[in-house]
């Protein structure tokens, strides 16, 4: 690239990407992010400012403007389209692939994602109405349209000739397989590439094709795609709903992705950011409502836990040291809980338990949460007795630290089943609502067993 050596050894490269904005040097600005690579594009963007971003993709071409958005993270995305006219949304929507489309309009609001779609061509806004019509992680939410089909009765020599009339056009598919169908779109068979490579050129394709191919339903989940990419070794699999209707082809990496984006969902809802992806150069007032959503009903759970305490404020004040113990029992028992949960949300992704198994999660947990309990029981009831001497205080704490274990790793294992079969996530939820009932159960324990020995303390 002439323009390369200008460019090395950046250590700001938004700065002057923001420079060449400013200049409209649309020729300098294309030379710039070639040089970045994904990740570099992504920071570089992420730290210009909002009317730079939109001026940005105002000044590339749709086909330059679609590369940004291909390197930079759903969530940076669609704040950037949701700056642009529909009409120019549109152009650079249909520059990406068709399950790129489906999960950015997926994620707009419903009137800027239809505002847009009335602005694509016919086919296209056809394609993304019915992706869109399908859930994300499914086999639906993940199929792409771009794939080769043909019909059973044309030959080898078709194929071929087909290849050199839309060659530009098929330059940017992923074909692995070539899909047979008949007159009304159903599925009949599947062609390997190389299946094309030494047949005469005469051969009719029902004479190559595999016949009774394997297939996904639209409705597979991820978890049932995980399962079939797994146990096929597969570059692609078509898409079929239940007329046996081909709608499109799904691809293993789609599914490692959904999975990635499902772990990063899980890890930010125990973290308690609600409502998606969150990066430090969105909107102070939009971070602030993503993670107050959660801190605001935290502070009701917390006060609800802390009402346990009003009760038994008179056994309190009279046993100073139960303070000390009030935390250690609450947080011993959450961590055990939230281990409990842990394992529940990876057994759930992996299918190893289903949502209805809540007496196999309950007895297995019970006992596990048993022997910890009296473990972890006897350590505190034995530190208490070393600290003040009283082994009536150890009893307690000790008594309460075991009880509100049992109560804690049971109701950690079966809290993420009971939500998934209410269609709740488990990831947003389970986490809070397991410390507010661990928090509460633990004050309970403790100061309810002090005050039956009050006079012992």
């Amino acid at each position: 690239m002439e323009n390369a050596p200008l460019f090395d050894e950046l250590e700001h490269p938004w700065e002057l990407l923001a420079e060449l904005i400013e200049a409209n040097n649309v020729e300098l600005i294309i030379a710039l992010l070639d040089q970045l690579n994904p990740s570099a594009t992504a920071l570089a963007v992420s730290r210009l400012s909002q009317p730079h971003q939109s001026s940005l993709l105002t000044l590339l071409s749709p086909e330059d403007a679609a590369e940004v958005i291909e390197d930079i993270s759903d969530s940076q995305a669609v704040d950037l389209i949701e700056d642009l006219e529909p009409q120019q949304a549109a152009a650079i929507l249909e520059e990406l692939d068709s399950d790129h489309i489906a999960d950015l309009l997926g994620e707009l609001d419903e009137a800027d994602a239809n505002a847009i779609i009335d602005e694509m061509a016919p086919v296209e806004a056809e394609e993304a109405r019915q992706f869109l019509q399908y859930e994300a992680d499914t086999a639906g939410g993940l199929m792409i349209s771009e794939y080769l089909d043909f019909r059973s009765d044309q030959s080898v020599q078709d194929v071929l000739d087909d290849f050199q009339t839309n060659r530009d056009e098929y330059t940017y598919y992923n074909v692995q397989y070539l899909y047979v169908t008949d007159e009304n779109n159903q599925l009949e068979g599947v062609l390997r590439m190389r299946d094309l490579l030494f047949p005469v050129r005469t051969t009719r394709l029902h004479q190559l094709m595999i016949r009774t191919p394997y297939a996904i339903h639209v409705n597979a989940s991820l978890d049932e795609l995980r399962d079939f990419f797994e146990e096929h070794d597969l570059f692609g699999a078509p898409v079929i709903n239940d007329n046996n209707e081909l709608l499109g082809v799904v691809m293993p990496e789609a599914v490692e992705d959904a999975k990635r984006k499902r772990s990063v969902r899980q890890f930010l809802g125990f973290s308690g950011i609600i409502g998606g992806e969150e990066f430090r150069s969105m909107p102070l007032l939009s971070r602030s409502g993503r993670r107050l959503s959660w801190l605001s009903l935290n502070i009701v759970l917390n006060i609800i836990a802390a009402s346990v305490i009003a009760l038994y404020q008179d056994t309190l004040s009279a046993v100073i040291a139960l303070a000390v113990f009030l935390p250690m029992v609450s947080d011993m028992s959450g961590c055990s809980g939230n281990q409990a949960v842990a394992v529940s949300m990876r057994e759930l992704s992996l299918g190893l338990i289903r949502p209805k198994e809540v007496m196999r999660v309950l007895s297995k947990e019970a006992s596990l949460g048993i022997l910890n309990g009296i473990t972890l029981g006897v350590l505190l009831a034995l530190i208490a007795y070393l600290w003040k001497g009283n082994a009536f205080l150890g009893l307690v704490v000790g008594g309460a630290l075991a009880v509100n274990t049992v109560v804690a790793v049971t109701l950690g294992g079966l809290i993420p089943l009971l939500l998934k079969r209410l269609k709740l996530d488990p990831a947003l939820v389970s986490s809070p609502l397991l410390t507010t009932v661990t928090d509460m159960c633990g004050f309970f324990f403790v100061l309810s067993f002090a005050t039956l020995v009050l006079d012992k303390l």
